[in-house]
């Protein structure tokens, strides 16, 4: 294995702890959102809105964890 293939190699691990700390923060921060919203205001579901924006980040995240915007650049991590 090159050092350029190591370096690769430990970008990506920090890629995908990033990604595994975001993840587990999403979640944490969901399970405690939803039920006071509908122990504080039942009939309006305002959780939706941080659960569907702080997703879609997610899934932006998801994917440069997977190297897939390495793609658009030419790249092959």
């Amino acid at each position: 294995m090159t050092d350029d293939d190591r370096e690769k190699a430990i970008a990506a691990r920090r890629r995908l702890a990033g990604f595994r700390n975001h993840l587990i923060g999403y979640f944490l921060a969901m399970t405690l959102i939803v039920p006071i919203n509908y122990i504080a205001s039942p009939d309006n579901p305002w959780f939706l809105l941080p659960m569907i924006g702080w997703g879609a980040l997610l899934g932006i995240h998801a994917a440069f964890a997977m190297g897939l915007f390495g793609v658009f650049r030419g790249k092959k991590d």
